[in-house]
């Protein structure tokens, strides 16, 4: 079952007319790095969209008119804005999504400490009050 079904989705991505080999990986390494604007978290490679289709074909024919792999992806986040890369660019719009997971881990880690400071000094003032000097007979 397993082996149909990636036999259907090889089927459903249609072959391009490439000149070389070359250039189709160049082709297949620069679909791997953009997103699909219509799927949430595939790449213009993997998805069967009808938009993921179009967007192949749009840049097969960049490649052909000689365009950059930097000018193809300057194109797509000019038509589509940074969601379509999925490595983003460090800017101020995307400081929290590259800083924000070790913002989250940190927080936590401080969260932790804390609370391991605050037993050890209830648990020594209880042993404190429990030893004591012994008049308590």
């Amino acid at each position: 079952m397993l082996a149909l079904a990636g036999l259907a989705h090889a089927q459903a991505i249609e072959p391009m007319p490439f000149a070389s080999h070359a250039q189709e990986l160049r082709f297949q390494q620069l679909t791997r790095q953009l997103r699909c604007p219509m799927c949430q978290n595939e790449t213009l490679a993997d998805s069967n969209a009808p938009i993921a289709r179009d967007l192949r074909n749009q840049i097969f024919q960049l490649m052909q008119q000689g365009k950059s792999d930097e000018q193809i992806k300057q194109y797509l986040v000019a038509r589509y804005s940074d969601y379509v890369l999925y490595d983003p660019p460090l800017q101020p719009s995307t400081w929290l999504l590259w800083f924000g997971p070790l913002l989250i881990l940190l927080g936590g880690a401080a969260v932790v400490v804390m609370a391991i400071r605050r037993r050890n000094r209830g648990d020594d003032t209880t042993t404190e009050a429990q030893t004591g000097n012994g008049d308590d007979w």
